[in-house]
């Protein structure tokens, strides 16, 4: 491979190579991976993604066949790599942080007369570090930008090449500290016009604290992100239970390898339900949203993207700090779960095919970077993919011909532009519940002037036992739903299934489309909110509000959820408690119900349900019980 010169902060290294890679992908092998995304079905990477970008590493690093070796690619993808191997120098490198910890990098520079800009990438939280997204930084080398990518620190499977040294620090002062470092080290280097960060997932989080903490930064992109750790983590007393099991099994190692004391000792307070506060406190700490005053102060152009049904970073935490941001900003929402949207683009497989989510954020950089009129200056802030309104045919078994239960997507979804987020939601609904629903029948939701009598929707009780789930599950995996949800086979529920002694249930009568408003019954555009008076036979109790659209023969898709626990009840106390649950852009179709179910558990959270006690749901006359939908 070419060699680069020595200097100050860490040298040009010999690419060591992948460990395994010993035979080439066919051109069949790349086409079954495209479109795939990120995620394998247990919600880990795909391992065919990683050897993928390992392959794609080695190949751009060390030459295709140079030697007189097989190739380790197809003709095509060979193609790909020696256009880019002939516009930028490859090169490895180990950067020295201020605290002597060396990162695992990679850069791409631009052979042609510069000065260039350069675009910063932070990997994502997974063992594999930076190679993982190499597809992206041949397309950003393609665009004219210098490329240097990194691993954050801690984050990797010891032996690999892409992996960092020292403790993760969770996004911490250290890793904004490496930021600077990684610039220091790029200034030297490559010398280049401007500077910005893009970052998927960790590397997002990380590019946005960075950016706040060093004004060299001049934009950022960040995918799939959160603005406050803290409440993406923990909300309404709730723990995301299940997103932060599935981040330690990311990292590389076990917990004691890759953490130090102190953020071992908060993830096992985290995993055991104590001293919440200091993890409230921690995660602030690592929040872009505690910093917005120097994001502010920086001017730092801020590109947001990121899914209505998020399971790691729910959207609302993200909302927030978008709203705080007094930039230039765009927020782009998309269907499907973390990464899926953009996963595709970031490690795509073939030359020429269009990601939009990749695209929209590439153009965001050219504008920023480079100054291309390219219609970024015109865009709204706003951008939100409504969900499920895309077409689909069934997948025929290519053998048989016979549908395999799977749809692909033949027409995209619907997107709306809004000058801001305060103009998506143009008014409210406020439907009240009913107390009928004895024997396990439902309650009903009632818009306002629709009930006869005040006490159809207030001075009611309904119970049913905690601690047991229902079928009324958010989704069956992290990612996996979400992906399948992207790839135009959302979750179908069947609501007659929803165990009503372990559940309570309130639905409409069949939706109209009202004059003025389209073809759709309901145009849900927002953050639904919702009221309810709770008692419970144990001191605390959990509720998970979920909201479904159920089609006329009873099956169901989630539109939306959020659970709340709620504790110090004693058994002769009733509490009011009124929550958000998470936005949503949905369309009811014509004769489609509403139905919102709430019960104890579900697997994604930290429940504070006891088993087998009694959950008492009421209506106060003073505070009646309602579900306010935002329409738009």
């Amino acid at each position: 491979m070419p060699q680069d010169k020595p200097f100050a902060h860490g040298p040009s290294e010999e690419f060591p190579g992948f460990p395994g890679i010993t035979a080439g992908l066919t051109a069949a092998e790349t086409s079954r991976l495209t479109g795939r995304g990120l995620w394998a079905a247990d919600g880990t990477v795909d391992p065919d993604v990683v050897r993928l970008a390992q392959t794609l590493t080695s190949a751009l690093l060390n030459g295709d066949g140079d030697d007189g070796s097989e190739p380790l690619l197809p003709a095509e993808l060979a193609a790909h790599i020696e256009e880019v191997r002939g516009l930028a120098l490859p090169a490895y490198h180990r950067i020295e942080a201020t605290d002597g910890i060396r990162l695992s990098a990679f850069s791409l520079r631009q052979r042609g007369p510069g000065p260039h800009p350069l675009v910063v990438v932070p990997a994502g939280w997974t063992p594999f570090g930076w190679p993982l997204f190499l597809w992206s930084y041949l397309a950003l080398a393609r665009r004219g930008y210098h490329v240097l990518a990194y691993t954050p620190r801690g984050l990797g499977i010891p032996g690999l090449p892409s992996t960092s040294e020292g403790f993760v620090d969770v996004a911490g002062p250290h890793d904004w500290a490496d930021g600077s470092a990684v610039i220091d080290f790029a200034t030297d280097h490559l010398a280049p016009s401007v500077i910005g960060f893009l970052g998927e997932s960790y590397g997002s989080g990380i590019s946005q604290l960075v950016a706040a903490h060093d004004d060299r930064v001049a934009v950022v992109v960040a995918l799939s992100t959160w603005g406050n750790l803290a409440t993406s983590l923990y909300d309404h007393d709730t723990r995301h239970l299940a997103a932060v099991k599935a981040l330690l099994a990311l990292t590389g190692g076990p917990p004691e390898t890759k953490f130090d004391a102190s953020n071992q000792e908060v993830l096992a307070d985290f995993l055991a339900d104590r001293n919440l506060d200091r993890i409230v406190e921690w995660g602030r700490l690592r929040a872009p949203e505690s910093y917005l005053h120097l994001t502010n102060d920086n001017e730092t152009p801020t590109f947001f993207s990121n899914t209505w049904h998020e399971g790691l970073f729910a959207v609302n935490q993200l909302l927030e700090t978008f709203e705080g941001l007094e930039v230039p900003k765009r927020l782009n929402l998309w269907i499907g779960d973390h990464a899926a949207p953009e996963g595709p683009g970031l490690i795509g497989t073939e030359p020429g095919r269009a990601n939009l989510p990749m695209a929209e954020a590439y153009a965001w950089l050219d504008h920023h970077l480079k100054g291309e009129r390219n219609g970024v200056e015109d865009w709204d802030q706003v951008c939100g993919q409504v969900m499920f309104t895309y077409v689909t045919e069934p997948v025929p078994d290519p053998g048989t011909g016979e549908p395999t239960g799977e749809n692909r997507i033949v027409e995209e979804a619907l997107r709306e532009h809004r000058a801001d987020w305060s103009r998506v939601t143009t008014g409210v609904e406020v439907l009240g519940l009913t107390g009928d629903g004895a024997a396990g029948t439902d309650g009903r939701l009632l818009p306002a002037g629709e009930t006869t009598a005040p006490s159809e929707v207030t001075g009611w009780r309904r119970a049913f036992l905690a601690g047991v789930d229902t079928e009324a599950t958010v989704m069956d995996g992290l990612m996996k739903t979400g992906q399948a949800e992207r790839a135009g086979n959302p979750k179908t529920y069947d609501t007659r299934k929803i165990d009503r002694r372990h559940a309570l249930a309130w639905i409409t009568a069949p939706l109209t489309a009202r004059q003025g408003e389209g073809t759709a019954a309901r145009r849900i555009r927002g953050i639904p909110r919702l009221r309810l008076t709770v008692r419970s036979t144990a001191a605390s109790a959990g509720l998970v509000a979920h909201l479904f659209d159920v089609a006329e023969d009873d099956s169901a898709r989630i539109v939306t959820h959020e659970p709340l626990n709620v504790y110090g009840l004693t058994p002769d106390e009733d509490r009011t408690v009124t929550w958000r649950l998470q936005a949503a852009a949905y369309d009811i179709a014509p004769g489609h119900r509403l139905m919102l179910v709430v019960d104890s558990k579900d697997p994604l959270y930290g429940d504070a349900s006891v088993t087998w006690t009694q959950t008492v749901v009421s209506s106060a006359e003073d505070a009646p019980a309602f579900l306010e939908l935002p329409l738009g």
